[in-house]
C-alpha cells in the first residue's frame, strides 16, 4: 500500500508533510529490473529491507522509471558537456547537518563541533546550487522518518527513527526543497553506477576518480568486465575532514583535472557536496557522488563494512 505525503502548514502535519512543501509523493516499493538484494539481507539486519520503500514524486510509476531518469540526465550530461552533480546524503550527512560528531563514523569527517557548524555556510550555498541544476539523492524511507514520541521526545533523544526528517527540516530552513526534477532515491545511483549501462556510457571517455584510494587495475579491470575502456585519471583528495576543509583543497584538487573530462566520479564522504556541485559546474560535466561503489571499483568493499543493497544482479 502506498502512503501519499502532501504539503500542509499547521502544526497537526507531519515534518515530513510540511518541509514538501507543494511537491506531492509517496512511499512506494523500489523495484529495479535485475537487482537482488538478497545476499545483502542475509547477511544483514532483516530490519533493511525496510529500505526498499522509499520516497517516490507522484509523476515516477517505477523504480526502472526513475533508473532511465538517472541515466538519460547523466548520459546527457556527458555527451553535451554540461553541468550536474549528483549526491547522496544518508545518515553520515544527516548527523553532520545535526551538529553532530556522529558523522565520523567510517571515516574522519569532521575534526568537532565548532568545524562542522563554520563549514555550514558553504554547505547551504551547495546544497542551493545542487537543488537549482543537480540531483539530490537522499535516505528516505519509513524507518528514518518516525517521529519520536513520549519520553523519548521530551527528552529529545535521539534513536535515529528520525534522520531524514531532522535532514529535510535542516533542508527547508535553508530554503532548499526536493522537486520532481531534482529527487531521486538513493540506492538508484548505486544501482545505475554499478550497471553495465553506465559503464559503457563512460567507454572512451576521460573519467576522473577524485578519491583518496585507486588501484588503476582494479578499477580498469571492473569496467572492462562490462566490454568499456574509459580513460582513468586519478585526482586525488586527501582521506579526512574534506567536508570541512575543502574551500583551502579546491584548487590544488582541480589542478590535476585533465582537459575535457567526460565525468567526475567523487569519493570524498560528507564532503562529496561540494566536490561535486563545484567540479560540476567548473568543468561542465557531470559529477557523481559514488561512495560505496568507488569501494567496489577499488576491491576495497571492507572499508564500506560490506555489502550494500542495489548493487547485486541476478
Amino acid at each position: 500500500m502506498m502512503t501519499s505525503i502532501h504539503s500542509g502548514n499547521v502544526p497537526s502535519v507531519s515534518p515530513l508533510d510540511h518541509l514538501l512543501g507543494g511537491d506531492h509523493f509517496r512511499f512506494a516499493h523500489l523495484a529495479i529490473e535485475g537487482i537482488d538484494n538478497e545476499l545483502v539481507f542475509a547477511r544483514n539486519a532483516p530490519g533493511q529491507r525496510e529500505e526498499e520503500i522509499c520516497l517516490f514524486h507522484k509523476s515516477m510509476p517505477s523504480g526502472d522509471a526513475y533508473m532511465a531518469l538517472l541515466a538519460d540526465r547523466i548520459e546527457a550530461g556527458m555527451k553535451n558537456h554540461s553541468p550536474l552533480p549528483v549526491v547522496r546524503f544518508a545518515d553520515g550527512e544527516y548527523a553532520f547537518y545535526s551538529g553532530s560528531l556522529r558523522c565520523n563514523g567510517l571515516y574522519r569527517q569532521a575534526e568537532s563541533v565548532a568545524a562542522i557548524k563554520a563549514a555550514f555556510p558553504a554547505h547551504v550555498e551547495a546544497l542551493r546550487n545542487l537543488a537549482a541544476s543537480g540531483i539530490m539523492a537522499p535516505l528516505v524511507f519509513p524507518g528514518n522518518t518516525r517521529a519520536r514520541r513520549g519520553l523519548r521526545a521530551l527528552l529529545r533523544k535521539k534513536d535515529g527513527k528520525d534522520l531524514a526528517t531532522r535532514f529535510l527540516q535542516f533542508l527547508a530552513h535553508n530554503h532548499v526543497k526536493l522537486t520532481e526534477t531534482n529527487y531521486i532515491p538513493f540506492y538508484c545511483v548505486y544501482s545505475y553506477l554499478s550497471s553495465t549501462r553506465f559503464a559503457l556510457a563512460v567507454h572512451r571517455k576521460i573519467v576522473c576518480i577524485v578519491n583518496s584510494d585507486f588501484n588503476e587495475a582494479a578499477c580498469a579491470a571492473w569496467f572492462e568486465r562490462a566490454g568499456s575502456h574509459p580513460r582513468l585519471v586519478h585526482v586525488p583528495i586527501p582521506d579526512s575532514y574534506v567536508a570541512t576543509q575543502w574551500d583551502s583543497m579546491r584548487e590544488d584538487v582541480f589542478r590535476n583535472v585533465p582537459e575535457n573530462p567526460g565525468c567526475f566520479m567523487v569519493g570524498a564522504g560528507i564532503g562529496a557536496l561540494q566536490v561535486c556541485v563545484d567540479a560540476a559546474r567548473r568543468f561542465s560535466a557531470p559529477a557523481i557522488d559514488l561512495g560505496h561503489i568507488l569501494n567496489m571499483m577499488n576491491d576495497l568493499e571492507r572499508k564500506s563494512q560490506g555489502p550494500r543493497l542495489f548493487t547485486f544482479r541476478r
